[in-house]
């Protein structure tokens, strides 16, 4: 899984990224998407276990980094994807923001430095319950 970080939950896959929702809404940045993978999957008759991708951002730093490298734009708006795997437990996985840099050339560190402490405040927030 080169470019990806994995953190585990100690809350359901709904419960989780709730907690996530929550705390992008508490400051005020975007939710772009809400995907529950496995809802849509039994819409066709399929099975999948618990499986929600999360997209957030804050345009006033993503935009930077598209500024940056345009082509960046490809991995933006940030992504979590919360699973549950086949033994119950559940995660969070998302994109290493230091791959993204090595990936596209990105030059601004300190744009980088600010999405990296975004996302994995987000995806702690949902991992940990208070």
């Amino acid at each position: 899984m080169n470019g990806l970080k994995k953190t585990r939950s100690n809350c359901s896959v709904t419960e989780t990224t709730n907690r996530m929702v929550a705390l992008i809404k508490k400051k005020g940045w975007h939710i772009f998407a809400r995907i529950n993978h496995a809802k849509e999957a039994l819409k066709k008759g399929l099975v999948l276990r618990p499986t929600e991708l999360l997209l957030f951002g804050n345009p006033e730093i993503g935009t930077l980094l598209m500024q940056d490298r345009q082509v960046s734009a490809i991995d933006l708006p940030m992504k979590a994807l919360v699973w549950e795997a086949e033994d119950g437990r559940v995660y969070i996985t998302f994109n290493d923001v230091a791959w993204l840099k090595k990936r596209h050339g990105l030059t601004d560190i300190k744009t980088i430095a600010k999405i990296a402490k975004v996302i994995e405040n987000v995806c702690q927030a949902g991992a940990n319950k208070e």
